[in-house]
């Protein structure tokens, strides 16, 4: 019990902060490392891969072939869907190394309205399991479960005859401690709307001999929003994210396929800047900029804010890796990789997962595997159960 809520302790400092880098820079001055600068934003869960595909593929999906969770990942991907409707409900039990009670759910559902354009719906829902609050004498004060959630609505229309774009808006609601506060403070739960704005592009025309190929590519800026906050007097950033991918699909005959796709992402959020002692004791940045920034401007810093100019900028970028092998678009093996560089978080893992699907639903499965010992997401698990009414497409959308 101790071990579990000295955990929880850490992730809720953690998220309610937003902070280790940002916050203590911006109002303790505190200078740092040189080697470690790792960006951090509020609502960190958005930034999670739901399901158990892209989960098996390295977290890529800006550009993988459309499914009922594109909205997570690409929301202009609907317009290419083949099928007329579909629902998708994702699990994944989070940090279990951890502690055993923390989980991200997720429900997503399509519905195309003509052959251009598609509308869906999700929700993404955190829990943070449970704590115990105690007083400075540690009587209980409460007991409470933290959790996080956000609602999404999209909208996707073909622009032309291989391009798409798309719209989502979202509601965040991030409800850390019940109220409960420190040091005679009040906190409160955060609130926020936001926006993604993507675009999709598909060419399902291409060969290599007599072998079919498909390339597709996309870019998504997810996450445009308000600041959030838990009291009267800070207030942080969303994790802002540009992502950029493409994928190769390969018809090897009529019933195997093999897809290789690649996602590189960039947080929108001002990096945190290094600070130095004046001659009169006043902390003063000594590289990098000022974060105390509004929305817009911190995207548009975020591109050359880094401390150490444009070689942490490229630092700050994560790169997946994922492939997909398909027979008979009833059983899929997949496999990825992630990786971020040591001095921004440090998460290297490989994943791999199956597919199952049948007449009306299909099963996907994915495991996480992290290159070192120890890691906080080992044994990372995530189920996603598919289901189509129908059974078969009601029609050919695609040209």
């Amino acid at each position: 019990m101790i071990r579990k809520e000295f955990f929880i302790i850490l992730i809720l400092i953690s998220l309610l902060n937003n902070n280790f880098s940002y916050s203590q820079l911006k109002f303790n001055k505190v200078e740092l490392s040189g080697q470690q600068n790792v960006i951090s934003s509020a609502v960190p869960f958005l930034m999670i891969a739901p399901d158990s595909r892209s989960g098996a593929m390295g977290d890529v999906g800006a550009a993988t072939k459309p499914d009922a969770n594109s909205l997570h990942w690409n929301p202009a991907k609907y317009a290419f869907i083949k099928r007329d409707f579909g629902v998708s409900i994702s699990y994944t039990p989070w940090l279990k190394a951890l502690v055993d009670d923390i989980g991200l759910s997720y429900l997503s559902l399509y519905k195309r309205i003509d052959d251009k354009q598609t509308f869906a719906l999700s929700l993404l829902y955190f829990s943070l399991g449970s704590i115990t609050f105690t007083d400075i004498n540690g009587s209980t004060l409460r007991d409470y479960e933290p959790k996080e959630l956000s609602v999404d609505l999209a909208y996707a229309r073909k622009l032309g005859e291989r391009i798409s774009g798309g719209l989502a808006g979202r509601y965040i609601y991030s409800n850390l401690t019940g109220g409960i506060g420190s040091s005679g403070s009040d906190t409160k739960p955060g609130n926020a709307i936001a926006m993604d704005v993507s675009t999709y592009y598909e060419n399902s025309d291409l060969s290599i001999g007599k072998t079919d190929l498909t390339w597709a590519w996309g870019v998504v800026i997810s996450n445009i929003g308000n600041k959030i906050s838990y009291s009267e007097e800070e207030s942080s950033f969303l994790p802002a994210n540009l992502r950029l991918g493409t994928a190769f699909t390969v018809d090897i005959d009529e019933f195997n396929s093999i897809s290789i796709a690649t996602d590189i992402n960039k947080l929108l959020v001002p990096t945190p800047a290094k600070y130095e002692e004046d001659e009169d004791g006043v902390f003063i940045i000594e590289e990098g900029k000022d974060n105390d920034v509004s929305v817009v401007s911190g995207m548009m810093n975020s591109f050359n804010d880094a401390p150490d100019g444009m070689s942490e900028e490229f630092r700050e970028l994560t790169y997946s890796f994922g492939l997909e092998y398909l027979y008979n678009e009833q059983f899929a093996i997949r496999g990825g990789y992630f990786h971020e560089d040591a001095t921004k978080g440090n998460r290297k893992y490989y994943t791999m997962g199956v597919g199952i699907k049948l007449s009306v639903f299909s099963l996907d499965f994915s495991y996480l595997v992290p290159t070192e010992a120890h890691n906080p997401l080992e044994n990372t698990l995530r189920f996603s159960l598919n289901f189509n009414f129908e059974g078969f497409p009601k029609q050919e959308f695609l040209e």
